[in-house]
């Protein structure tokens, strides 16, 4: 499967901003799909993860409460609905994807998109 990120932008704080991750090829309701995030100058980060069925749901305690995972597994979607942004969400997001358990570790994915810049102002 083949990823594709967008939706990234520039918002003030408090404001929101919605991800999408569109993937191409077989077999995507098979892949669990998560988004991470990646400042400058640190690791990539885990942000959400949603099971292939889209009932199991993970967060980073860091935007929990804030971020909404979810997917479409007819349309081949998964989406980062963002709210109640802060300065310290700007980040270059990643969608990626893995078959097997779900997992919170970046190392783990093998299929990434190729980022969207989020940038959040205060």
């Amino acid at each position: 499967v083949q990823l594709q990120a967008f939706g990234g932008g520039l918002v003030q704080a408090g404001g929101s901003l919605r991800l999408s991750c569109a993937a191409s090829g077989r077999d995507f309701r098979l892949y669990q799909m998560g988004w991470f995030r990646q400042a400058p100058g640190k690791e990539r980060e885990f942000v959400a993860a949603v099971g292939v069925s889209g009932v199991s749901k993970l967060y980073a305690d860091s935007v929990k409460g804030r971020f909404t995972i979810s997917r479409d597994n007819t349309r081949g979607t998964v989406v980062l609905q963002m709210n109640s942004l802060k300065p310290e969400d700007t980040a270059v997001y990643y969608c990626g994807g893995k078959q097997g358990p779900q997992s919170t570790s970046y190392k783990s994915y093998d299929r990434w998109g190729q980022g969207t810049l989020v940038t959040v102002s205060s």
